[in-house]
């Protein structure tokens, strides 16, 4: 049984993996590779791999509101950092600002992520020849 981890942090780590290895993500790719995640996840670990709803309309592509929200100031322009998030204790005064984390994975987790962005840039790197 894998764990469930939030799409924060899964787009965390497809950015930050992307990045490495200079791959383009915008916010429409990044939702798209939300929902190739999820697809690939409940078929070999049977579970939704993040907590958050996704939405799936006629009007939009796949979308999780909560990742949706954080990059959509990005448009179409590639995505170099993942979004912040915001921490503040109740009953203190400091506010910290951090980068979502990146999750920790199960050997399998992560082979089945690495699958995900290989295959990605693998179709990115087959439309651009």
């Amino acid at each position: 049984m894998s764990k469930v981890y939030s799409a924060q942090n899964f787009a965390a780590y497809i950015i930050y993996e992307l990045n490495e290895t200079n791959t383009f993500v915008n916010a429409k790719a990044l939702q798209h590779l939300l929902e190739v995640v999820k697809r690939c996840w409940e078929n070999v670990f049977g579970s939704n791999p993040y907590r958050e709803e996704s939405y799936s309309m006629l009007t939009h592509d796949y979308v999780v509101k909560e990742v949706y929200e954080a990059y959509k100031e990005f448009g179409e322009q590639h995505i170099s950092k993942p979004a912040n998030e915001w921490y503040l204790k109740y009953g203190e005064f400091q506010l910290i600002l951090r980068p979502y984390a990146v999750p920790a994975f199960s050997k399998e987790e992560e082979k089945l992520m690495r699958k995900i962005l290989n295959q990605y840039r693998h179709v990115l790197f087959k439309q651009a020849s």
